[in-house]
């Protein structure tokens, strides 16, 4: 797993978003049929949208509540960043995120569980020991592309810091 701090200028996360309740355990449903429903051309059409970091197609959660309740509502949003300027089709969903520093963890190794791996290990090990602390704003997860055949994929998570 690596980590790194990142400062960001504005930017603007656009797609489909929906309301889902939060699930803290294994796929959530709601996100999985909302993403299914759409066409295989959207998410082509998002892809090529994106212009900015992070890259690929994101899943984004924003307007979670600040103590993670379990089955409390979020928004959830697949889709892109785009600089501020970028031109954004009238039918997708936009949220504007102001600029500041993120903390990006990356990790390589099966897919979900690298994934899930990487959320308790920011909260377990990596927060308490660095002087950072969450920030409103979006978790973002860059969708991982299989890098082979098994299942394995590199994660990318972006949350919002602030110092401590």
């Amino acid at each position: 797993m690596e980590t790194r701090i990142v400062d960001r200028p504005a930017f603007r996360l656009v797609g489909h978003a929906a309301r889902v309740p939060l699930i803290h355990r294994g796929v959530n449903p709601h996100i999985q049929q909302h993403v299914a429903a759409l066409p295989a051309e959207e998410h082509l059409r998002l892809k090529a949208l994106g212009d900015t970091e992070p890259g690929g197609l994101l899943a984004v959660c924003d307007d979670l509540d600040p103590d993670y309740d379990e089955g409390s509502e979020l928004t959830y949003l697949h889709g892109v960043a785009v600089s501020p300027g970028t031109p954004v089709p009238g039918d997708l969903h936009v949220i504007e995120v102001p600029a500041g520093r993120w903390l990006v963890i990356r990790a390589v190794g099966p897919y979900p569980q690298t994934l899930q791996r990487t959320w308790a290990t920011a909260a377990a090990e990596w927060f308490p020991f660095n002087p950072w602390c969450l920030r409103p704003g979006p978790e973002i997860v860059a969708l991982p592309e299989p890098k082979d055949g098994l299942g394995t994929a590199t994660c990318e998570v972006w949350l919002p810091v602030e110092p401590a």
